[in-house]
């Protein structure tokens, strides 16, 4: 059963000006959850538990999502020597291209980089009512909902971060800072004997160029679970037990 509680108790900590909520709990090395725009923490409630106890005594081992990838495989390219393993799930594996997307996808995000963007969220909060919700297979509780309303309470510019990182997404060369980000962690990662989970979305929302790109790295095992973008609201259980099965099989 998938559980709306969130049984643990958020940190804050001060990051280039800016206040930043993160949770801590367990022993040994760490295993660092990233989600991704525009959910937080919550998302991994009912994950966490299948690898808090494992007593991972090794390095660092990154379990990652959507933007959250991005940071975590980038990071990770620029750290190699400190990375035990990487599990990741409907991630930013490589630039895209506008062609790639479908077309009532296209519309939207071609929509958020324009003027009408800020209509969009910073008036109706579009990514917490409606992408978030439309990346996942069963309905969200209200509960569940108010949990990832909670903290864009405050409606206009503290509902900006989900636009930005919308217009930062690498599409056709731009932005090209993030671009040429990408494309350097994306060869890194097409070379790299680190160890790597993939867990792919059925149907999930990765694009078919994409999923061929990632698909045939190296050292990579491959578990397939059910649901859209936000794989976590659907399959948590599979997702955990596959993380932690993969974990304890790693040398």
């Amino acid at each position: 059963m998938i559980s709306a509680a969130f049984p643990y108790q958020k940190k804050q900590q001060q990051i280039l000006g800016l206040e930043m909520a993160y949770v801590d709990e367990g022993q040994g090395d760490p295993i660092v959850f990233l989600h991704g725009n525009p959910t937080s923490s919550y998302i991994w409630r009912n994950i966490m538990p299948h690898v808090q106890t494992l007593g991972i005594r090794e390095r660092v081992t990154f379990v990652m999502h959507d933007w959250g990838s991005a940071l975590g495989f980038d990071w990770a390219n620029r750290h190699p020597d400190a990375v035990k393993g990487i599990a990741y799930m409907e991630a930013i594996v490589k630039p895209y291209t506008w062609s790639e997307y479908p077309e009532a996808a296209r519309k939207v995000f071609q929509t958020l980089r324009s003027p009408a963007g800020e209509q969009m969220v910073l008036e109706q909060n579009s990514f917490i009512e409606f992408n978030l919700p439309a990346g996942i297979q069963r309905r969200l509780t209200e509960e569940e909902q108010d949990a990832y309303r909670r903290p864009f309470a405050e409606p206009g510019e503290a509902w900006r971060p989900t636009l930005t990182w919308a217009r930062q997404l690498p599409v056709d060369g731009e932005p090209a800072d993030v671009t040429e980000i990408v494309t350097a962690y994306g060869a890194w990662l097409a070379d790299s004997d680190v160890p790597k989970l993939y867990i792919q979305g059925n149907p999930g929302r990765l694009q078919p160029s994409q999923h061929e790109f990632c698909r045939i790295w190296p050292a990579q095992s491959k578990v397939s679970v059910r649901g859209l973008h936000n794989l976590q609201e659907d399959a948590p259980d599979e997702i955990g037990q596959a993380i932690a099965g993969w974990l304890q099989n790693l040398i």
